[in-house]
């Protein structure tokens, strides 16, 4: 690619990810988001939960400072406290609605446009047409509540048979989902992950077809699947070119192009340039500084493959 990825698209990463130990709402989050926001080849950030008010209130002056686009991803309170949009227990989806709500109004405080949300494990296929149903409501519910508040709602994609098991899932069933809410709520889509692409056995053309109208978010990252063993099996988003890891260059090019092809790295209506964001994890040892190292240098190199 002749062009600069600079004036195509923001290129973020996942705050909470690449520095695990604050993916609770505590330890160093406010030094390792200074780290992120003083790496000028980042301009956007995604973040979650600060259970310390204080820490969210320097976070937001260091966001502003460092003039980063803002994300905020609600996956780790739904998955860390268990909660489920798309539970058949009505008391327990209403929970999980009301964790999200508490994400939307720190977002807001945080400078973020979007909350990111996954949804609920999978119920299996006798119970899976009322769990959709049930996911639906609680979208628009969420939708709603953003709507006044300045926050659209993005659903994640994510595994339905190797990690987290998620109801949502295949990318034509969150196609179907994205349609239902964008009847009532046009700024609701959906977010796709090249970590998640090879766990859900998908192809990226084919996949990213399906769910090009309602795609507004994009992470890349790596996965390993076919050793149980391995310390990063399942969905760790352990760095690229890993040993027994399913992406690296090849596996990024390829899907960037398939991105291309789809529509969703084109000049924007609106003028705002798409984001696509790095999501990985150290494993215990690495250093997070290495890792995002890694990711920088494979960037490099598949944008100069396209």
């Amino acid at each position: 690619m002749d062009k600069p990825w600079e004036g195509m698209l923001k290129l973020g990463i996942v705050h909470f990810m690449a520095f695990p130990e604050t993916i609770r709402g505590e330890g160093p989050i406010l030094e390792t988001v200074t780290k992120i926001a003083e790496d000028d080849f980042f301009t956007e950030i995604e973040v979650t939960w600060m259970k310390d008010p204080e820490v969210r209130r320097k976070v937001r002056d260091a966001l502003k400072i460092g003039h980063l686009t803002v994300g905020y991803g609600a996956q780790p309170p739904l998955l860390i406290r268990k909660l489920d949009l798309n539970s058949l227990d009505e008391e327990e989806r209403k929970r999980a609605v009301a964790q999200v709500k508490a994400c939307i109004d720190e977002a807001v405080e945080l400078g973020a446009k979007r909350v990111a949300v996954l949804s609920g494990p999978d119920p299996g296929e006798p119970h899976r047409a009322r769990a959709s149903e049930l996911l639906v409501r609680s979208l628009k519910e969420l939708c709603d509540y953003g709507r006044g508040k300045g926050i659209g709602i993005t659903l994640e994609i994510f595994d339905r048979e190797v990690d987290k098991r998620c109801l949502i899932g295949p990318a034509v069933e969150a196609a179907a989902i994205a349609e239902e809410v964008r009847k009532d709520f046009d700024d609701f889509g959906l977010l796709y992950d090249l970590s998640h692409l090879p766990l859900l056995r998908e192809k990226p053309l084919e996949a990213l077809s399906a769910i090009k109208d309602y795609l507004v978010h994009i992470h890349v990252g790596n996965c390993a699947m076919r050793d149980p063993s391995h310390p990063a099996f399942g969905d760790q988003h352990p760095r690229f070119g890993i040993e027994g890891g399913e992406n690296d260059v090849p596996q990024l090019v390829e899907f960037l192009r398939a991105l291309f092809k789809v529509g969703y790295l084109t000049e924007k209506p609106t003028g705002e340039l798409p984001i696509v964001a790095f999501e990985v994890k150290p494993l215990p040892g690495e250093s997070p500084e290495l890792v995002i190292a890694n990711t920088k240098r494979v960037w490099r190199e598949a944008w100069a493959k396209l």
